[in-house]
């Protein structure tokens, strides 16, 4: 690859990786003026989670984790599939909204998710953690196992939400 090209992805890593950092600490620290690991569970809760200080936990954790990973280009396989799994299921928490995210919909965290997503199966570039370990943690294999696992984990815990019901409307006697 050219040297502009791990530029770029350097570039790419940074501005995903420090977003999902970002709010991560919003969600486990309540940092950013973010709502905290009470807030978001008090909104997993509502979301039909279950155990929702758990998923709360899991999703900081896989949004500050996994945009680290990015930022350092550090077991980028594992961090961009662990990013990319939390973000596929705040995307399907979204889809309800559409698509916009002016409407709550899901285009920013499925954006994300798909970056993290390429970003975990093409590599970090030459401008990386892993380039200086010679990918010791970030091989082929475990790219895919990594992706697989986490896309799998996030199908189960989207599946296993249960949204609450619709208020009944009054309807006009």
């Amino acid at each position: 690859m050219s040297k502009l090209g791990n530029l770029a992805l350097l570039a790419v890593r940074l501005g995903v990786g420090g977003t999902l950092i970002s709010h991560g600490a919003q969600k486990l620290f309540g940092a950013f003026d973010g709502p905290g690991l009470d807030g978001v569970t008090k909104g997993f809760e509502q979301m039909g989670f279950p155990e929702p200080r758990r998923a709360a936990q899991l999703a900081g954790l896989g949004e500050t984790l996994g945009g680290a990973s990015l930022v350092l280009g550090l077991a980028t396989g594992a961090g961009g599939a662990g990013a990319a799994g939390t973000m596929a299921v705040a995307a399907s928490t979204h889809a309800p909204n559409g698509f916009f995210n002016t409407d709550g919909g899901f285009e920013f965290p499925a954006v994300l998710g798909l970056v993290s997503s390429a970003l975990a199966l093409g590599g970090p570039g030459a401008l990386s953690l892993d380039a200086a370990t010679r990918n010791v943690f970030n091989k082929p294999w475990m790219r895919v196992l990594a992706l697989a696992g986490s896309f799998g984990f996030a199908a189960y815990t989207a599946m296993s939400r249960q949204p609450p019901a619709a208020a009944p409307v009054d309807e006009p006697a």
